[in-house]
């Protein structure tokens, strides 16, 4: 009786033992942050999908270690509250690392909850340089506002002969515009320029985009320069070329989405924005990413999808090649330089990148590169 009792309890260890064996691992878990509702979603979709096409590409391929890769997206709205209830549900969730968010707002007020709870952040396209040179979880794939300033006022000054500006930034993205605004001022200035007029406003639905291009134009400005998403940037070059048909607009990186175009029209022609994307690259391993991308989503994936694309590979890269004993901030920063669809993404010692930027201007519609 014992000995049946024993062979019993045996054979139900043995058969538990087996299902364990067999049962599949647990997924790796990894959030993206970004804003994929409302007026300026185009950015936060792009980064989305970049994100899921990494991951989608990576299980294909095995996983991590025999691991499928779980993506939990959550949309932060552009709204600081929403966004830090969206990381929350992430770190409450267990995720490895948050791939995000993609603007430098959002950026400010989730890094702390990041930093309490030791989980990598890996951002696409947070440029600001208010997270520089702090050493934190907080990684980005991309250089600080000062780099894409900095080339945009030499690039204005030496071909243009640009030496009155007159901006319009949006302070809704505090950090980033102002950032912006403070690096392109201490360039244009360093080469004789002036800024002779900077107009903040609050992005938004009621924001009177006619008045705000009079305010602008009324200084007779050399060229025009909006801090602004993609959208506000599109409304306000239309507002600018119904008053004044030849002064030089400009902006940033942050308006640069393939949106731009579409909604600004001739308006936007000609326009000069620096920017970490070259449309025209031939790189085989780009070529080869957009028209998965393209395969995926039936669309083109501008620098969101490429940048959200290289800020996942980078974690997930990381993750599998990270020993026993490292974190995988060590992990990263053990490693230093990965390999992005365009170029090498280079980290230093606090999580800052530099990668290759370019000139650009838009024709007929495209973003053509300068220099």
């Amino acid at each position: 009786m014992i000995a049946t009792k024993l062979q019993s309890i045996l054979l139900i260890m043995i058969l538990a033992s087996s299902l364990v064996c067999c049962s599949p691992k647990e997924p790796v878990k990894i959030g993206f942050l970004g804003g994929v509702s409302g007026r300026v979603a185009d950015l936060g979709i792009a980064g989305r999908n970049g994100a899921l096409l990494a991951v989608e590409m990576r299980n294909q391929a095995g996983g991590i270690n025999g691991r499928t890769i779980e993506l939990l997206v959550e949309d932060d709205q552009q709204d600081a509250e929403q966004a830090k209830a969206a990381v929350q549900r992430l770190i409450d969730q267990k995720v490895e690392a948050i791939v995000g968010p993609m603007t430098s707002m959002v950026a400010m007020v989730t890094v702390p909850m990041v930093n309490q709870a030791q989980i990598v952040m890996m951002s696409p396209t947070v440029s600001t340089q208010d997270l520089s040179n702090i050493d934190d979880y907080f990684f980005r794939v991309i250089s600080s506002t000062a780099e894409y300033a900095h080339k945009s006022a030499d690039y204005q000054i030496s071909q243009h002969g640009i030496s009155r500006v007159a901006v319009a930034y949006d302070m809704r993205n505090e950090s980033y515009s102002e950032s912006w605004l403070q690096a392109y001022k201490k360039a244009l200035t360093a080469q004789g320029g002036e800024v002779i007029l900077a107009e903040p406003y609050y992005s938004g639905d009621d924001v009177n985009f006619a008045t705000l291009a009079e305010r602008l134009l009324k200084v007779e400005p050399d060229a025009v320069l909006v801090i602004a998403n993609s959208l506000d940037t599109a409304m306000l070059a239309q507002q600018v070329r119904k008053r004044d048909q030849r002064v030089h607009i400009a902006t940033s990186e942050w308006a640069a989405t393939e949106r731009l175009s579409e909604l600004g029209g001739n308006a936007v022609e000609g326009m000069l924005v620096s920017q970490f994307l070259d449309r025209e690259s031939n790189n085989p391993s780009y070529l080869a990413f957009r028209q998965a991308y393209m395969d995926r989503f039936s669309m083109e994936p501008g620098f969101g999808g490429a940048t959200a694309f290289d800020a996942m590979n980078v974690v997930l890269a990381a993750l599998a090649s990270k020993e026993k004993s490292q974190t995988l901030k060590q992990a990263i920063l053990s490693q230093g330089v990965f390999v992005g669809v365009q170029s090498e993404i280079r980290f230093d010692s606090t999580g800052d990148a530099k990668r290759d930027t370019y000139m650009t201007t838009i024709h007929n519609g495209h973003f053509i590169r300068l220099r």
